[in-house]
């Protein structure tokens, strides 16, 4: 490892002061703008830096420091704080009707108003309180005359500003809501599934949770975020409108929500709850109605407000998105770390867009909370909009002829021994060579983010599996692929070949052996790893050879031991540490890692291009779809070498969708509702100053769904 230089006090300090600045500027670019110039490896560059420099010299060290986010021991409980004013919720209206009482009320009282609609965030109240423009305090709405001081968990929050710009009020305090997102929510139930957790129902009740723990070490590692739109005790009076401050929070550095409409008439409140309604799956967060209020502030004494709630303002309640459907039976499936998940096969139903015709069940804890019996006539829903899941049984349809759930005693597939571990809810399949479990490896150590071995999906898997041709994921690089051509893949009787899908599984076999060590990393499924913790693993290892010792990781093990302030904050969590280093130790890991070494695959770190500063689309995220002209791989690296963004997905950081043939209408209305501009290769490459023409796109070659 290369020493840093030694640095005088005097550019040390300015060092530091300089990151801190940069590093929240950032901050505020990705999360407030949407706009990031830079990406996650060359941030934590930045970040690794200022935890350095800040070791070496510690009289610089500024509190309000991003690297501050997440410090001291955890807290016993929460001490109390008095709100005032106090945190209102709204009422309630659930149909227009409703509304038009309210609009009457409204016209009968004040003249000259404009309505404003925003959305209505599913999260967990919270105000935030600044002195001298530093974040002094943060506490939940309770019941909303005391709640809990948790400051110390929405410090690690990195959409919370910890002090604010000279333009901002000396002393401020602003309220908003506290979410999880989608993906996020969706990432941790995985998680705690994986590592024979109780999943969360939803993501309101996940962010509710992390917001409780007492230690903010757990609450960095949940993906919480925030949206601020109101005024709390201080700081605002001066705004003669709504829109007016909230486009001033956004310009001092607070997160606020990403759409909102100004109505003249409730006619038009009444077309915008419509546009949001339709808009309510692309958002990053659940939401669950719409927020009417009026824009004019000068209006809010006269129309006052009652105990519950200010008269100015409505929350409109979206109807339960759900369906009625059938629970048929309740299969039992076998992931790749052996744990039993129930699985509801339902009656096919529409919902949100999809048909469902299958929920998972987590765990037989929550089939007998939730009293769910086989044959039961059950309302369906989607956790976090994404996941389907069984909200209740309808207890009063049923006949008598329902079934209680009992988890199975062996194993399903091997008929293996199957243990339920102190201290989880989830049941296992202990036999190392089960084949559930290795087909699920093996789809892992396939997918997109681990080995891309394309050819090789879930149903391949289970047949290369069933057949015997791979007992290990390593066997992959062993094959006789012009044997494997020849392999029966039909379902149901018929008989297909597996046919030149083998040439193509051994060229992307061939390729994976040059992938770098995060990818390898991620592949091999240790709990704990996923595809970011991959990458932060990665980052300081020379080789995968290097993990079975790695210094850093019991680095990160010894360092979690020691307590108050010689521990440390660093990129790696003890628990994956824990995980890589056990994962070697066992008879398997030090086998895998032979056979590895043996087939000369010894996967390297792959160090990062600088990204560029300069170019006509710098921070601008851009999603290629359709039929292009060109390889995507082609305007991939032309977009990032004019300092761009290449996204996977529409999301509302994306400025640029490039369509070309062949696009469904689903995501060029996302993004025209995220208000992301659509645009055709000709206008990618007018942007992008390139003087070709585009030749007519090629159609695509037909894709054989069996196999991939």
């Amino acid at each position: 490892m290369t020493m840093a230089k030694p640095m005088s006090d005097s550019d040390a300090k300015a060092r530091i002061d300089w990151l801190c600045r940069e590093i929240y500027r950032h901050d505020r670019l990705y999360y407030v703008e949407a706009k990031p110039v830079i990406g996650d490896r060359d941030y934590d560059l930045l970040y690794n830096e200022l935890l350095d420099l800040e070791k070496r010299y510690p009289q610089f060290l500024n509190p309000d420091s991003p690297t501050r986010r997440v410090s001291g021991a955890p807290i016993g409980a929460f001490e109390q704080v008095r709100h005032d004013p106090p945190m209102q919720s709204l009422d309630k209206t659930h149909s227009k009707d409703e509304l038009l009482d309210f609009d009457e009320f409204v016209r009968k009282t004040v003249e000259g108003f404009t309505y404003l609609v925003e959305p209505k965030i599913d999260g967990v109240s919270m105000s935030l309180r600044y002195e001298n423009r530093r974040l002094v305090r943060a506490a939940t709405r309770g019941n909303g005359i005391v709640g809990d001081d948790v400051t110390q968990n929405v410090r690690t929050i990195k959409a919370v500003p910890l002090t604010l710009p000279e333009s901002a009020p000396e002393t401020l305090e602003v309220r908003g809501e506290v979410y999880m997102t989608r993906d996020g929510f969706a990432a941790l139930n995985e998680r705690l599934e994986d590592a024979g957790g109780e999943p969360f129902a939803n993501p309101r009740n996940a962010c509710a949770g992390s917001l409780k723990q007492l230690d903010p070490k757990v609450v960095a590692r949940r993906p919480l975020d925030i949206v601020l739109y109101n005024a709390g005790g201080v700081g605002c009076d001066s705004f003669p409108r709504h829109s007016e401050m909230i486009a001033a929070f956004r310009s001092w550095g607070f997160p606020v929500a990403p759409w909102s409409k100004l109505c003249k008439t409730i006619e038009d409140v009444f077309a915008a709850i419509d546009e949001l309604e339709r808009m309510r799956h692309s958002f990053r967060f659940e939401i669950d109605g719409a927020v009417v209020k009026i824009d004019e502030r000068r209006f809010y004494d006269v129309l006052g407000a009652t105990a519950h709630g200010p008269r100015w303002a409505r929350a409109y309640k979206y109807a339960p998105e759900r369906a009625e459907t059938t629970l048929e039976s309740i299969t039992v499936q076998v992931g790749r770390t052996g744990i039993l998940t129930p699985v509801a096969e339902l009656k096919p139903v529409e919902l949100a867009g999809s048909v469902i015709a299958r929920a998972t069940l987590h765990n037989a804890d929550q089939i007998a909370r939730q009293d769910i019996r086989i044959g039961d006539r059950v309302w369906l829903v989607k956790a976090g909009d994404v996941i389907p899941a069984i909200e209740s049984p309808i207890a009063e349809k049923r006949t008598g002829a329902e079934k209680v759930f009992e988890m199975p005693s062996a194993c399903p597939v091997c008929g293996g021994e199957v243990v339920r571990l102190e201290g989880e809810v989830a049941t296992r399949c202990i036999n190392p060579a089960c084949p559930a479990q290795l087909c699920r490896r093996l789809e892992h150590f396939a997918s997109r983010n681990a080995l891309d071995l394309k050819a090789l999906g879930g149903k391949i898997a289970d047949v290369l599996v069933e057949k015997g041709v791979v007992k290990d994921p390593l066997d992959l690089f062993e094959l006789d692929y012009a044997a494997l051509s020849m392999l029966d893949v039909g379902e149901n009787g018929a008989s297909r070949k597996f046919g030149k899908n083998a040439m193509n599984l051994r060229d992307a076999v061939d390729a994976a052996k040059k992938l770098p060590l995060e990818r390898w990393l991620f592949a091999i499924g240790i709990p704990q790893v996923g595809v970011t913790v991959a990458k932060d693993i990665a980052a300081e290892h020379a080789k995968f050879s290097d993990l079975p010792d790695s210094a850093v990781l019991k680095n990160v093990i010894e360092n979690d031991a020691k307590k108050g302030r010689e521990r440390k904050i660093l990129p790696i969590k003890v628990e994956a540490a824990k995980a890589v280093l056990a994962f070697f130790c066992g008879d398997y890991g030090q086998a895998f890692l032979k056979r590895m070494l043996d087939l000369g695959i010894d996967p390297v770190r792959t160090e990062s291009a600088p990204k560029a500063t300069e170019g006509p689309l710098v921070g601008a995220g851009c999603v290629l779809t359709g039929s292009l002209s060109r390889p995507r791989t082609e305007y991939a690296k032309m977009i990032e070498a004019a300092g761009g963004i290449v996204q996977s997905a529409v999301t509302s950081r994306t400025r640029y969708l490039i369509a070309g043939a062949n696009v469904g209408a689903t995501k060029t209305e996302k993004a025209r509702a995220l208000g992301t501009e659509v645009i055709d290769e000709a206008k990618l490459l007018e942007l992008l100053g390139a003087s070709s023409t585009p030749a007519p796109a090629a159609p695509s070659a037909p894709v054989q769904a069996t196999f991939f």
